[in-house]
């Protein structure tokens, strides 16, 4: 059974909109770009651990279409080699252009779909971005792996991590690192129902 693993780059107060460049969502936001300045070789080696082994990758239209404006051009990148390699499935409810190559659409019943997905044999399914996207996976339960990045930024408007697609749960910290530059990356998995009680000094 694949695991579909999540990786958020989050602000800390959660926006997760155009995280690399301001070209990403220009959807009336000023700051895109937010994560760069922050990046630093400890977090380039965790990205390394995080993608060791072998993934496909599940995406949301918006993510999909700036990947593949993107990475099918850079030359001499190890990162192009494996992402023109493997398989992108693509969650759309329109009909996107999905001409780079091994790219699958999914559309109709997606959360049936991607439970098949996830039955089926093959690599984990790595998911990045894809705001509204990780709605729908939060809201089915779909998420087997969350890292959560969260930088040293408040922007206060922008796209959030949680929103509609949350639901109420209690999660695991798995690991944690803190980068250089003060970014904490986490990881998380699913740990139940949440658990409820008192504080008090006795």
């Amino acid at each position: 059974m694949r695991k579909i693993i999540v990786h958020n780059f989050v602000t800390m107060d959660g926006v997760i909109q155009s995280p690399g460049s301001a070209h990403e969502d220009p959807e009336n936001f000023q700051w895109g770009g937010w994560s760069g300045p922050h990046w630093d070789d400890q977090m380039a080696a965790k990205m390394g651990k995080i993608t060791a082994s072998p993934y496909d990758l599940l995406l949301g239209r918006r993510t999909y279409e700036i990947f593949a404006g993107y990475w099918p051009h850079q030359k001499d990148n190890p990162t192009t080699e494996t992402f023109n390699r493997i398989t992108k499935y693509v969650v759309s409810d329109s009909d996107p252009d999905i001409s780079w190559q091994h790219s699958v659409l999914m559309t109709g019943d997606v959360v049936e779909a991607i439970r098949e997905l996830k039955a089926s044999e093959g690599s984990d399914l790595l998911v990045y971005g894809s705001s509204n996207f990780v709605q729908t996976l939060l809201e089915n339960g779909l998420v087997d792996v969350m890292h959560n990045w969260i930088f040293p930024v408040t922007i206060g408007e922008g796209k959030k991590l949680f929103g509609e697609g949350t639901q109420p749960a209690q999660w695991k910290l798995t690991e944690v690192e803190v980068s250089g530059t003060g970014v904490i990356m986490a990881a998380y998995v699913p740990d139940g129902e949440i658990k409820t009680g008192e504080m008090s000094p006795d």
